[in-house]
């Protein structure tokens, strides 16, 4: 009886076996007549939609490298780039800290021929200076195009010499990171602030005066390293060629850029030292606004009835933050002007209007 049991048993153990085997290879094992899946994976061409190879050629030999020279001694390097030519001469646009205080200038163009230059004109406020060279080191003359027509996050680049003429021609690239932002700029007695674009495309020491470009090789701005502080990285500023061309008929001509004077000394309404230094009493305590420390006799603020210790306030309805704020605000305007000017005195607000005349040349 044992024997027939295990007789059982072992035949129902090998048709499991067997019909296991059967599933597996019937599942997993491919037949001859099987049709096999084969996946084809097409080759795909990647090609950047903003090449700027084209671009850098309408604008790369027009730059130059600026070279500043105090007697026999180079006490300073920038870029700069011509912008026109005529039988004898190029015109160069470079930044003004890059030329100021300098005896004599030479630019060096993109086949390292190096020429004398001459300052036609320049200005600190704009930061922008216009040169002239001989006609025969003339290699390309830049496109001047408009910055109005940028929308953020267009590709720009730049053409210039950082760190000095052995790194001159080089490009970087980037984007526009901002348009009409103000900094403020740090001049020799006072403060201003100037409208820039920004770009995180690499200014370094030496770019400035270099042009900032967009996707069709044009000039829109000018690169300025002096608006740039220590502690910032990845952004760069440009003054905007807009502001450039404005002023560029001037600076040819080798006119001083003549711009409205109220004929005040400004403090900030804030500083509580410069305050104090310079005499002044206020009755409270203010978070913005420009307190004025003297006023010139025959001026406008003068003829406008403004006396030593009012705090202005406002420009035209525009809030006044700061000294710097109150020129940038004062110099879009142009001698001869009208314009209305808020102050606090004695614990009132009060308002007068004045006529600018011509001042800071």
């Amino acid at each position: 009886m044992k024997q027939k049991i295990k007789y059982i048993v072992g035949l129902v153990v090998v048709f499991l076996i067997g019909c296991t085997g059967t599933f597996l290879v019937v599942h997993f094992v491919p037949s001859m007549d099987t049709k096999e899946t084969v996946k084809t994976v097409k080759e795909v061409s990647i090609t950047e939609s903003n090449k700027i190879k084209s671009a850098i050629e309408k604008v790369y030999d027009s730059v130059l490298v600026i070279k500043s020279y105090k007697g026999d001694r180079l006490v300073g390097t920038g870029t700069g780039f011509i912008y026109k030519k005529d039988s004898k001469l190029g015109y160069v646009i470079t930044n003004h800290h890059v030329i100021e205080g300098a005896s004599s200038i030479k630019v060096v163009n993109m086949d390292g021929q190096e020429l004398d230059a001459t300052v036609l004109g320049s200005d600190e406020y704009s930061d922008l200076a216009v040169l002239s060279m001989d006609v025969a080191g003339v290699m390309q003359v830049a496109i001047l195009g408009e910055s109005t027509k940028l929308d953020l996050g267009d590709t720009l680049f730049t053409v210039g010499s950082p760190m000095g003429e052995d790194y001159k021609g080089t490009v970087t690239k980037g984007i526009l990171s901002g348009k009409d932002r103000t900094v403020s700029v740090q001049l020799n007695n006072s403060s201003f602030m100037m409208e820039v674009l920004q770009t995180d495309a690499a200014i370094n020491p030496g770019n400035s005066g270099g042009p900032l470009v967009n996707i069709n090789g044009e000039v829109i701005g000018v690169n300025s390293m002096k608006l740039v502080e220590d502690e910032i990285e990845g952004m760069g500023f440009a003054i905007p060629i807009e502001m450039v061309k404005n002023e560029l008929e001037n600076l040819e001509k080798g006119k001083k850029i003549s711009r409205p004077l109220v004929g005040v000394n400004l403090v900030d309404a804030n500083n509580t030292y410069a305050l104090y230094y310079n005499d002044v009493r206020l009755s409270k305590e203010f978070e913005k606004g420009v307190a004025i420390a003297s006023v010139e006799k025959e001026m406008p603020a003068e003829k406008a009835g403004l006396q030593k210790g009012d705090v202005i306030l406002e420009i035209n309805g525009t809030t006044i933050n700061d000294s710097a704020h109150f020129r940038y605000l004062l110099y879009k305007y142009q001698v001869g002007d009208k314009i209305k000017i808020k102050y606090y005195r004695d614990g009132k607000v009060k308002e007068t209007t004045l006529t600018l005349s011509k001042g800071i040349e």
